[in-house]
């Protein structure tokens, strides 16, 4: 029996909430220098909640190669910790990666870049913000649903 992921949906038409950013976050987009520790943060949230993400030689050769990452679109949150969060996003107005670094979460940054994303697509003429979340992964679906996220379907993730 294979396990089940939602679809989630935001619209985007109307006025959104701003971002409420934790003390001392700055916001920067995918950089080649940051690669591996946007990838590592990446790889650490996911050992948490399902989720794959490619290895870092073929992530970071998807930003010159496939038309869906855009380094814009890939928002990273710092700290003097290091990255502390990222939002990875594709063209077609899309959630792929919303991960918060263990250290980091429980303080609202989640939520904020979630907003901050809502706000980029609103920007870029989107009507909505899809993504997809594990049914097992109740913390990720509240934070979801709480900002205003919808449930669309419901399937079987495909096998690996």
């Amino acid at each position: 029996m294979g396990e089940y992921f939602q679809l989630l949906r935001r619209d985007l038409r109307g006025a959104l909430p701003a971002p409420q950013w934790p003390a001392d976050i700055r916001l920067e987009h995918y950089h080649e220098e940051l690669a591996p520790a946007i990838h590592a943060v990446l790889l650490l949230g996911y050992q948490q909640g399902g989720g794959r993400v490619a290895p870092l030689e073929q992530w970071c050769q998807q930003f010159v190669t496939d038309a869906e990452f855009d380094p814009t679109l890939c928002i990273v949150a710092s700290n003097a910790s290091g990255i502390v969060g990222v939002a990875q996003c594709w063209t077609s107005a899309y959630i792929k990666n919303l991960v918060i670094h263990p250290n980091a979460q429980g303080q609202g940054l989640g939520r904020a870049l979630l907003q901050q994303v809502f706000q980029v697509f609103q920007q870029r003429r989107e009507g909505f913000v899809d993504l997809k979340v594990l049914e097992t992964n109740v913390r990720a679906r509240r934070l979801y649903e709480s900002a205003s996220m919808v449930f669309v379907l419901r399937d079987l993730l495909p096998e690996e």
